[in-house]
Parts: structure tokens; sequence; C-alpha cells
């Protein structure tokens, strides 16, 4: 079920309003709707991996239970060990099964040429990435004590389905996110506002912004030859602005259904096109994924090793490496995680830029702006490798972009696409220090003016909208 989709246009009011109108005074019968509810929402995609997200649940409940009740460091760690192997198991079988196996058949040449051959038909199952990692950081903090298991299994299964976040995000831990469906919820009009601004802005930089965007840049992708330097560089600002609001969209649209019913989610954006580093991007960019990855990679990583910079250094190439492989089992994803890897150690070692943060309001120093400008060239180019299923593609067009071939001929319907960046750029930027523009809009816009603003939204996102796109990072 698509949040842009007619069909959670009625589920989410039903929802709502059972809620708050019938359970608002028993915690346990709401605990219980969201969580019919958020298997009806992932199931209405495919039922038959209800069974798979029910029984990794399961096996981290107990896990988690276990590893806190073992007498000792090695019964902890066994069934620690039971809990990441049974979930990047699972992850390896469907997410990278094939991969690996095609890999490994073409590099050895085990098929004479010729000869056809078929391997697995495996789906991969929506938001397995993200509950999978979800529920690891649950038992590896129970592990390092850092969290106490619950042994209240409706709770438990409710913290890894809740449907705002279950298939793309954010990933929250469950000290975050678990004791908020421990504690008695009342209605707040207050946050229930703010939810529903941040589900519109999201919606309008969903099917208003990314959705036409896609248009121009998929003709691209699917017609490269036909563009020249400045053509390809153009639709590369494009597709990373596609990219931006297409993941954005869907988690501002999640963190605003989760105030709805009185939950804090995690902020997982920080206007990433504003970055002065790789490394800075990827503090903006998905932010949840690049902390687990920190929390439970590179930090072990560096901490069980000899502190030197060799150390540093190749925990930051390996865990940037996993980052680019997370999002898929191709090669694009891993040499796109191998540049990101190589970019951030040439930061570490220069050290600059070194300022990390921007205050409030529009001023910017003229070395933000460079390191802007160079830090934003360097993402767009390397999004190609990302963007392109063969990384020889991915280097042919970037090849082609430093040709410095000047002609421009792309027609109007592509050109006229940067039009829908502007009011995005307009609204974000002055308000770039928010978790997202419109919070807090009644503080310093009257109420005419909030309402005529609202219904502008409203009406470019009916007006306007693009063709109907999956969220990119379903396939992640």
């Amino acid at each position: 079920m698509l949040f842009n989709s007619f069909e959670f246009a009625l589920f989410l009011p039903a929802v709502f309003l059972l809620y708050w109108l019938l359970l608002g005074k028993n915690r346990v019968q709401q605990n219980y709707l969201l969580l019919v509810s958020s298997y009806f929402f992932y199931g209405y995609w495919d039922w038959r991996f209800l069974g798979l997200i029910l029984f990794s649940s399961l096996i981290d409940y107990f896990a988690g239970i276990k590893i806190h009740n073992a007498s000792n460091n090695s019964h902890k760690k066994l069934w620690l060990y039971f809990s990441i192997f049974w979930n990047i198991g699972v992850l390896f079988f469907f997410k990278y099964f094939n991969f690996f196996i095609e890999s490994f058949t073409d590099t050895f040449n085990l098929y004479p040429e010729g000869t056809s051959y078929t391997f697995l038909n495996i789906i991969l199952p929506v938001g397995l990435s993200f509950y999978t990692f979800q529920t690891l950081s649950y038992t590896i903090d129970i592990y390092r004590g850092r969290f106490k298991p619950t042994y209240n299994l409706l709770d438990f299964l409710c913290f890894v389905s809740f449907f705002p976040q279950l298939v793309a995000g954010p990933i929250e831990r469950a000290t975050s996110l678990l004791p908020q469906f421990q504690k008695k919820r009342k209605f707040d009009l207050k946050k229930a506002k703010e939810g529903l601004r941040q589900i519109l802005w999201g919606l309008f930089k969903k099917i208003v912004i990314a959705d036409n965007l896609a248009v121009a840049v998929n003709e691209m992708y699917s017609n490269y030859e036909q563009f020249q330097s400045l053509e390809l560089y153009y639709i590369a600002i494009l597709y990373y602005f596609q990219l931006y609001c297409d993941f954005s969209g869907y988690v501002d649209i999640a963190i605003g259904t989760a105030k709805l019913f009185g939950f804090d989610l995690s902020v997982n954006f920080r206007m990433p096109h504003l970055s002065r580093s790789i490394r800075d991007f990827w503090r903006r960019w998905n932010i949840t994924l690049s902390q687990w990855f920190r929390d439970y990679v590179y930090i072990p990583f560096v901490k069980n090793r000899t502190s030197n910079k060799l150390n540093t250094f190749l925990g930051l190439f390996i865990t940037f490496t996993l980052i680019g492989f997370w999002h898929g089992a191709n090669w694009n994803f891993l040499v796109f995680g191998v540049i990101h890897s190589i970019l951030v150690i040439i930061y570490k070692i220069t050290g600059v830029p070194k300022r990390k943060n921007f205050k409030s309001g529009l001023a910017f120093r003229f070395a933000d702006i460079t390191a802007i400008i160079i830090s934003f060239n360097i993402l767009i180019i390397t999004l190609i490798i990302f963007r392109t299923p063969e990384v020889s593609l991915g280097f042919n067009i970037i090849g082609r972009i430093f040709s410095f071939n000047s002609d421009i001929d792309f027609n109007s319907v592509i050109g006229l696409k940067a039009l829908f960046i502007l009011p995005l750029l307009a609204i974000e930027i002055p308000n770039r220090w928010k978790d997202h523009p419109l919070q807090g809009l009644e503080t310093y816009l009257p109420k005419i003016v909030r309402w005529i603003f609202y219904y502008v939204l409203i009406y470019l996102i009916i007006r306007y909208p693009g063709p109907e796109v999956d969220y990119i990072y379903f396939q992640f």
C-alpha cells in the first residue's frame, strides 16, 4: 500500500478514528489495532511475507530475553550470534543470493558460452533491509547492556512492524521507539496538526517534484546516447532531486503519520544538498542508516583494534562500502560505496572543511558556498553510478559529461523540469534548521496566510501530479 494511493487515503483515517475514538483510553487495545493494521498494511503488497516478518520478530524477541537472562557471557554470545546469523542469513538469501551465485559463475566461466541457465526466482520482501536492521540493533543493544528486553510480545511485535516506518524507515532503535508502545498515549492536537503539515509536505515532494522529475530522468537514461555533456549534467542534477524528494518525501509522510498516533520517529534528512563534503552528506542523508553502520560496524571495528590511522581508514572503507552495498545486490551499488568510502577517507586525511552546521537564516560564508558547490558536484556525478544498473554504462555517461560538449538540444518538457526544484529550495533553505520546513508554521504566519499556503500545496498536488512511480527505496 503506497502512501500516495487512494487505498491509503481510506486506510489512514479509518485506523486513526478507531485508534482515538473507540480505543483512546486503552493502550493495549490501541497496540492490538496498530499491530493488525500494520500487518494488513504490509500484507497488502504480498501476504506471503507476513510469515517471514512474524517469524523474524519472534526469533529476536526470544533471543533478546535469552541474552538478558543468560548466566554467562558465552551463552549471551550464543544467542546474539543466533540472532545475527538469522537476520543476516535471511537478508543474504532474499537480497544477495542470486548476485553472488551469478557473479561466481560468471567469474569462473562455469557455464559454456551459449548455455542457458536460470537461478532461483527470489522476490525481495518490501522493507526487509529496514526491519532486519531494526531488530538486529535490539539484540545487540541488549547484549551490550544498553537496553533491557521487553517481555511483552505485543509491544515488541508493534515495534518491529509499526506501519508508518516499516517498509522504508527511518530505522528506529528499540531505546527510542519501543518505550512509546509501553506508555499510555493521549491525543495531542498540536502534534496532530504538525503531523498533517509534514504529511502534506511529503506528498508535495513525492507527487509534484519526484514523480515529475522521474519523466526526464527515465527518458535520459533510456536514451543517453542522444544527450550531450551539459544535458547529461543537467539530468544528473534532476536525478539527485528526484531521489531526495522521493525518499525524504516518504519519510516525511511516515513521521507525520506516526505523529497522528502520538509517536515520535527519528529525523532522517537534514538537507543533504547543503553538505560540505561526502562525509557531511552521510550525516544528512538517511541519517538512521548511517548511524546504524557507525554504531554497529565502524565503532566496533576500530575499537577492537590498535588505534592507528590505518585501522581508522580501513574501518571507514568497510563501513561506507557496506552502506553502498546495502542499497542493492548489484555491482553499481558496491562501486558507489567504494567511491564514497575513498572520498570519506580523503576528507579524513585532509581534515577540511571542518565547519559542520549552518546557523539559521539565509547568510552563508563564501567558504560554505564553495564547499557546498564542490560537494554537490561530486555527489551528483557519483550518483550516476548509483542510478545505472551497469557500472560501465555509468562511467560512460560520466565520460560524456566530461567531454565538455556544450550543445544543448533537449526539448522543453525536460528543460522545464528544473522549475519543480525552485519552490523546494525556496521553502527549505530558509527553514533548514527545522526538522521539516513547515514545522511551527503557526508561530510566524497568520492563519489566513497559512491556509492559503496549504491550499496552494494541495492544488499543486492535484493539478500537477507526475506519473505514478513506486518509491525508489522500496527496492532496497
